[in-house]
């Protein structure tokens, strides 16, 4: 059974990106995310992959072409490759900074902060500073606090890239959690075929350069996954068929 989904979405069409340093970055970028996706963009660095993330958060603006979506997605939350915590502030703190910044009752910022950290398994954490977090630990804050303010939209670029292998299964594991319960739409940014594969619903590959999407996965996976179907016979099967589709476009990717 897939999360409800509901008519709004996110729609690219032909989709430009140009910057004076570097060029092209993105052509023709033809994509719809509808609400209760989890989607994945699936590419080696460099291929633009967070150039299209940072379109989506309105952080940049397409050189061409249509970006428009429904006012559905109008909260939105990015998490980045790094945690990025204010070190004088508590775990708690650095959680509730987005609802101090929109002066939200201090019974409210207190309650939902409490929430999140039950969330993502750091209750009892709340009185830490970020100097006494291990790095998985250090992540799960930057989600918390991206979760904070109930997002529509969720945009993670990488997160999860320079943990140990345990606690990256482990986390994502976490956040397939996170997406049924929040019942938000996701969009994840890897470049690792595996993490692509236990994580999206539905897999974009982007390659060449100016990038453009090479291909589109539909996952067959259950919803929910726990880390042990990493060894079972439908995700190897998975990986293969992703891998494959990757090779014969000629990319270069992670497994």
């Amino acid at each position: 059974m897939q999360p409800e989904t509901r008519p709004e979405s996110i729609n690219l069409r032909q989709i430009r990106k140009s910057f004076p340093s570097s060029g092209e970055v993105l052509r023709e970028i033809d994509l719809t995310i509808h609400s209760g996706d989890f989607l994945v963009l699936l590419g080696p660095s460099g291929s633009g992959k967070s150039t299209l993330l940072r379109l989506l958060a309105g952080l940049e603006q397409p050189s061409e072409g249509e970006l428009s979506s429904s006012n559905f997605f109008k909260q939105k939350a990015f998490v980045f490759q790094e945690p990025h915590l204010m070190p004088w502030r508590t775990v708690s703190e650095n959680i509730s900074l987005p609802l101090e910044l929109v002066r939200a009752p201090t019974g409210e910022v207190s309650r939902q902060v409490e929430e999140v950290l039950r969330s993502v398994q750091l209750d009892g954490a709340g009185h830490l500073f970020p100097h006494e977090l291990s790095g998985g630990m250090k992540m799960r804050v930057s989600l918390a606090r991206a979760l904070v303010m109930r997002p529509q939209l969720l945009l993670l670029d990488e997160p999860f890239a320079a943990l140990d292998e345990p606690t990256r299964f482990k986390l994502c594991e976490d956040l397939r959690t996170l997406w049924i319960q929040y019942k938000m739409t996701i969009v994840f940014v890897t470049h690792s075929v595996h993490e692509a594969c236990f994580l999206g619903e539905r897999i974009v590959a982007l390659a060449g350069r100016p990038a453009r999407i090479q291909s589109e996965y539909k996952s067959r996976l259950p919803q929910s996954r726990k880390t042990q179907i990493r060894t079972e016979e439908l995700f190897l099967s998975e990986l293969k068929n992703v891998y494959s589709q990757l090779v014969q476009s000629g990319q270069k990717v992670s497994v």
